[in-house]
């Protein structure tokens, strides 16, 4: 009772060791637990609500529509749960100029059902249900009327071909229709769209241009009203993969199992025969057309053959009548009259050549008849004409139906595709690795911490510990004292640390989340299993430290354990041999110089202590430096271009014509501007970038003219990058990287996330959705968005565009019709603001799609997740900055009792004596800002390489008023603690302080 008693009283005295072991323990397993629990719970929330809005694992995309005989393919294949097919319908409508949507039929198989926010969902024909997005920028409300426009040709469908039947339709299965939606629309229901979870009224971290495939909005309707059998595309929910979450590898590997059945023998075949349904209806529309041709015809030749038997009959009957009377006049001057009565009783018989005669002699003297035999025979030649043309243009139809009609492609894609999804799950991969590497130097300075207090507490009771080992009690029963004592501080710092970690810091990411992204059900939860391994890997790390400080001092005898530690051997520092500097360093410099460098564990437990902590704040700020500087590298230094503009295909013309009216154009570059993908399939050859690396990331495909090639340079900073140690990359010239016909120019972004590096082969789709395989040339200086540079003949080359062999050489028109230029890098002249007002004036013409100045980007990029992140890592730092420092005061006061009791005898006044204590504390943080200040640079480095995100590329940078920040925030933390420890030293008492021990 007695050992447990002085056990107690041991701890009661010892409360400030106490109090920095659970904080530094608390600040750890926070960081631990806080970073990662936010991310956790924003990936189960999500992944809750995927699974009950029924968000689609696999979809199926086709060139030429998807028919039924495809979706009963679609659901033979093995592991596929349901399928689902999908009707869709491109509009327009007028909204402060024209605007885009895509009408979506409500799926009624429980697929990418939207969420139901306010109003109610569509049940009638007519009735739809729209996003946030479109109330808050059309400034409309349920109840609200809408009448749109269908597009003449629907992105889905008419990619098939745009060749016609003989009669002018489309070449489609004669049973198969394109969906066709009601234009008159109202307005009962506000839905999140599944697909899409990002925050309308939030800010978005990136502003990415569309191509003229991409509409602006997405409006639900019910199947009512909705006509047409041809899908636009499939959605798929595979087996089991509910079970998992949609953001670890096990769903992945689920879902890639169905998507490469599908990609298999089901895809090849229904390509086939999807073509060949195409050619069959091709087929049957000329053949068709030829009959119902062959009828008229017919028709039209009975007409003239009956005309033709009419004015025959007259001719003849006029004939008949001219031969009788010729006949009876001739009889007249017979000898008696009874002859002629006989003559004139009958109608002479002429022969043929003569009867022919007197036509051709009636019809000639008569111009009715004459004009009407022309009539005849004018009518006869045209439909010999007709039939004639008719034959052939049937014939050229028949030999160009094969080659008209392009082979049908499948584009399999899974969740990855989206860009909500991919953009969500970037975000939060990236958060959770910063989370994953803090706590590491926590757990580090932790345990140097422990180690140095509790080194310290053993020595403090030395005697003590050679007095109970001397009455019998075990070594380990001894020890207990000190191991109890850091695991009670641990526990108790734990568990306030998993308050902090699953309450206090993923409420606060979960707040900055939602301002970017829209997750309903979202709540906090716990985590046993990694709260308690949280807790347990930082007790482990301190009672090592403790155990290590107990088996130093209990590996003496108990009389030596009695007995005061012999003081530390004299020794000179190496200071002292360098005489012209040592000599006119006075009296307590030289002192302070050997309390510093005579105790070198001191030294290296407040030097690194510090320099751990500096480094983490400069880390902090340097990302926090990094991606405030983004958006002013991306569009004031790559982005030479003053303004961007994107038209529809239909409206470039119209759009330049704009532009170029104004004024306002000093210079400009047609290019065109599609949105499309870029794929690296894990090959470990080394020709697709890294060995075995693998992706797909959403790109800007820019073709430039071919005479226009070296114009771009002048738009665009071209400089090359190359990889570099620890992923740093190192950045060529500017001007020395040309655009050619070789390959593409890849940016940066792109090329960091994917591995892609110069020569390596990637797969290209475009905004039409045709994939290609292409060479990288180069890779671009680039850090926000995904661009990928191609010369007009390369892009023929690779999509099997109009004129491919003509682009580069000929001097005919035809260069200009291989692509349309439906997009325009200008320079403006004004200032920023003026530049800003003239591109929101260009969105209001009905022939701009998109007009973006780089002045506006430029100020306005932010990236507010990352901010929050840093502001919470900076902040958590600074807290184990003023605990570390803490800890080595009090430890370092506790060490020197006795010396400050004697300075004090001698005279030493008390801010004297602070003075002499805080000066060493003051150096030692010196010299750890100093070391911390390049690590923090080279540790924030490597975790800022490591962040790779769609779109982005994090090109590191410290500014000097964050080394700044960083070295008197550590500073004035320690002028802080020195306001602790003043009182303790004020408190010291000569008499009891220098009592013998023995």
């Amino acid at each position: 009772m007695a050992f447990v008693k002085d056990m107690l009283r041991m701890w009661a005295h010892s409360w400030k060791r106490f109090i920095s072991i659970a904080m530094i323990t608390l600040l750890g397993v926070a960081v631990l637990t806080g970073i990662y629990a936010g991310c956790r719970d924003a990936f189960r929330s999500t992944d809750r609500f995927f699974d009950a809005q029924g968000l689609h694992d696999v979809q199926v995309l086709s060139t030429a529509g998807l028919s039924n005989g495809d979706i009963a393919a679609l659901r033979k294949v093995n592991g596929v749960a349901k399928v689902q097919a999908e009707r869709s319908q491109e509009v327009t409508f007028d909204l402060d100029g024209r605007k885009s949507a895509t009408m979506q039929e409500i799926g009624t198989d429980g697929i990418d059902q939207p969420y139901l926010q306010e109003g109610r969902m569509p049940k009638k024909a007519g009735e739809i249900a729209v996003t946030r997005k479109f109330i808050r920028d059309s400034g409309k409300h349920i109840g609200s009327r809408l009448t749109v426009t269908p597009e003449s040709a629907s992105s889905d469908t008419s990619d098939t071909s745009d060749t016609n039947g003989a009669d002018g339709t489309n070449e489609t299965n004669g049973t198969d229709e394109a969906p066709s939606f009601p234009t008159k629309l109202t307005i009962v229901g506000v839905v999140l769209d599944p697909q899409n979870l990002s925050n309308p009224d939030g800010y978005s971290a990136m502003t990415s241009f569309r191509s003229t495939a991409t509409t602006d909005y997405t409006f639900f309707a019910p199947s009512d009203g909705v006509t047409g059998t041809l899908c636009t595309s499939a959605t798929l929910l595979v087996k089991g993969a509910a079970a998992e979450s949609t953001f670890d590898e096990s769903y992945e590997n689920t879902v890639k199992q169905v998507t490469d059945r599908i990609d298999g023998t089901v895809k090849t075949d229904r390509q086939k025969a999807r073509r060949q349904e195409l050619l069959d209806a091709g087929n049957r529309k000329i053949a068709d057309a030829r009959a119902e041709a062959d009828k008229k015809f017919a028709d039209a030749q009975s007409q003239i053959d009956a005309n033709r038997q009419q004015f025959n009959q007259q001719v003849d009957q006029i004939v008949s009548m001219q031969a009788g009377a010729a006949a009876a006049g001739a009889a007249a001057n017979g000898a008696n009259a009874g002859a002629a009565a006989a003559a004139g009783a009958t109608t002479p018989q002429l022969d043929e050549t003569t009867r022919e005669t007197m036509r051709e002699t009636i019809i000639a003297a008569s111009p009715e008849l004459t004009q009407a035999k022309q009539q005849l025979d004018q009518a006869q030649s045209q439909l010999n004409e007709q039939k004639a043309s008719t034959e052939q243009t049937l014939k050229t139809k028949e030999n160009e139906l094969k080659t008209s009609i392009p082979q049908v492609r499948w584009y399999v894609q899974d969740r990855q595709s989206l860009g909500g999804f991919s953009a969500l799950k970037s975000d939060l991969d990236s958060i959770q690795s910063l989370g994953n590497a803090f706590p590491i130097v926590f757990l580090l300075v932790a345990v140097m911490m422990s180690l140095t207090a509790m080194a310290r507490m053993v020595e403090e009771d030395r005697s003590l510990i050679g007095t109970y080992v001397g009455l019998g009690y075990g070594r380990l029963a001894v020890a207990s004292r000190y191991l109890l004592f850091a695991l009670l501080a641990c526990l108790i710092g734990g568990g306030l640390g998993l308050i902090a970690g699953f309450l206090g810091i993923p409420a606060f990411l979960l707040v900055v989340l939602q301002g970017m992204y829209v997750m309903p059900g979202l709540r906090l939860e716990y985590d046993w299993l990694y709260g308690s391994l949280g807790i347990a890997l930082f007790v482990v790390g301190v009672l090592a430290a403790t155990i290590y400080a107990c088996v130093q001092e209990m590996r003496q005898t108990p009389a030596a354990l009695m007995r005061p530690k012999a003081p530390r051997a004299g020794s000179r520092i190496l200071l002292e041999r360098i005489r012209p500097v040592w000599n006119r360093i006075g009296f307590l410099g030289k002192v302070t110089a050997r309390n510093i460098f005579r105790f070198k564990s001191r030294l290296i437990m407040t030097v690194g202590g510090v320099a751990g902590c500096t480094a983490l704040i400069v880390c902090g700020l340097a990302i926090n430096d990094t991606v405030a500087d983004l958006g002013i590298k991306q569009y004031r230094d790559i982005y030479q271009y003053d303004l961007m503009v994107v038209s529809d295909d239909s409206d470039a013309s119209a759009m330049r014509t704009k532009v170029a009216s104004d004024g306002r154009v000093t210079s400009s570059l047609d290019v065109r501007i599609e949105s499309g993908d870029l794929t690296v399939a894990g090959s470990g050859d080394g020709d697709s970038g890294k060995a075995g690396s693998s992706g797909s990331e959403s790109i800007q495909l820019v073709a430039v003219p071919e005479k226009h090639l070296s114009d771009l340079g002048e738009m665009v900073t071209l400089q090359p990058v190359s990889s570099g140690i620890l992923g740093t990359s190192g950045v060529g010239k500017t001007g020395s990287l040309k655009l050619d016909d070789d390959g593409v120019i890849v940016a940066q972004s792109a090329a960091s996330a994917l591995g892609v590096k110069a020569g390596s082969k990637v797969r290209l789709t475009n905004g039409d959705g045709v994939q290609a395989t292409a060479k990288v040339s180069a890779v671009n200086r680039n850090l926000i968005g995904s661009d990928v540079y191609v010369s007009e003949t390369y892009y023929a080359k690779l999509f099997d565009s109009k004129d491919a062999k003509n682009t580069k050489n000929s001097k005919s028109s035809k260069d200009s019709e291989a692509l349309t230029w439906n997009a325009m890098l200008a320079k403006l002249s004004g200032s920023d603001a003026s530049q800003t007002d003239y591109a929101e004036s260009l969105e209001e013409d009905s022939s701009v799609m998109k007009a973006v100045s780089c002045a506006h980007m430029a100020d306005s990029f932010k990236f507010d997740l990352m901010g929050a992140v840093v502001a919470l890592i900076v902040a958590l730092a600074g807290g184990l900055a003023l605990v570390v420092l803490f800890t080595l005061a009090n430890t370092n006061v506790s060490e020197r009792v006795r010396e400050m009791a004697t300075l004090k005898v001698l005279g030493f006044f008390d801010r004297e004596v602070h003075h002499y204590v805080n000066r060493e504390m003051m150096i030692l943080t010196v010299m750890g800002v100093i070391l911390g200040l390049p690590l923090g640079r080279l540790v924030g480095g490597m975790l800022t390489m490591a962040l790779n995100m769609p779109s982005l590329y994090f090109e590191v940078e410290v500014k000097p008023l964050s080394y700044v920040i960083a070295a008197v925030a550590t500073m004035a933390f320690a002028l802080l603690v020195q306001l602790f420890v003043n009182p303790v030293l004020d408190r010291i008492d000569p008499i009891s302080s220098l009592k013998s021990v023995e």
